[in-house]
């Protein structure tokens, strides 16, 4: 078998089951795994898969720029945002994420209720100034222009003097073993940050980031104590989160 028809089956295997190991696809194909991963290295570096210890994961479509993502599963993450309006409590101190999804859940908070808002991202507090119910805390620190937000160590300075009710916190992958991940390495630091000042963590899943990894881990899936998900997640992850108490919406 020619190494471009065995990285399609590869790839083919992948997206059936979201994640495949090298000593597995070794014995499959009847080929070294010095060549099975020469493979995912080729595949890795055209950006079709994410390598991980022992073998890789689906790649996550989130990590393109910000101004793309804007334009990606537009509906699914709409859904996810009225989802989420729907756990914000009146007098609540809550933490918004940079990205996109938390861009769109900011568009559906409700003008009628008092609640306090603190973001590492400029693009969310400016979208909150005609909210005139809703404090607004500003972290600050060194722009991630992917994200826009604030990252380092300023950053993390002022996340340590909170203590919040709710975190909604934006992921690039969302995978049973791999755990919650992102893009950035900085960017991971401060969401794990953020979870920790927090009594619970929401996370929100829109559909390109179910089942798939980036190259920085977050935490495990326990990180989060809510997962707000659109659609119906397969049998394995749904018992996976139930053994675990994750709460999944």
């Amino acid at each position: 078998m020619l190494s471009s028809q065995r990285k399609q089956q590869i790839l083919a295997l992948l997206a059936a089951e979201n994640q495949v190991m090298s000593g597995e696809l070794s014995q499959r194909f009847g080929v070294s795994e010095d060549s099975i991963r020469r493979d995912l290295r080729e595949l890795a570096a055209e950006g079709l898969l994410q390598r991980v210890h022992g073998g890789a994961l689906p790649v996550s479509a989130a990590v393109a720029p910000f101004a793309t993502r804007q334009n990606v599963q537009i509906q699914s993450k709409q859904r996810i945002a009225q989802k989420a309006v729907t756990l914000i409590q009146p007098g609540q101190v809550i933490i918004v994420d940079g990205g996109t999804t938390t861009a769109e859940m900011v568009r559906h908070f409700p003008r009628d209720r008092a609640f306090t808002v603190i973001t590492h991202s400029p693009s969310i507090a400016v979208a909150l100034v005609d909210y005139p119910l809703i404090e607004v805390i500003i972290l600050g620190g060194q722009l991630y222009r992917h994200s826009v937000v604030a990252v380092g160590a300023a950053l993390l300075e002022g996340a340590a003097r909170i203590n919040a009710d709710l975190f909604f916190m934006g992921v690039t992958g969302v995978h049973k073993t791999a755990g919650l991940t992102t893009g950035n390495y900085e960017e991971a630091g401060v969401k794990r940050a953020l979870a920790a000042r927090a009594a619970e963590t929401v996370v929100m899943v829109s559909k390109e980031k179910l089942h798939c990894a980036s190259a920085f881990v977050i935490g495990d899936l326990t990180l989060a104590s809510t997962l707000i998900v659109d659609g119906e997640p397969d049998e394995d992850l749904r018992q996976h989160l139930q053994n675990r108490h994750i709460t999944l919406i």
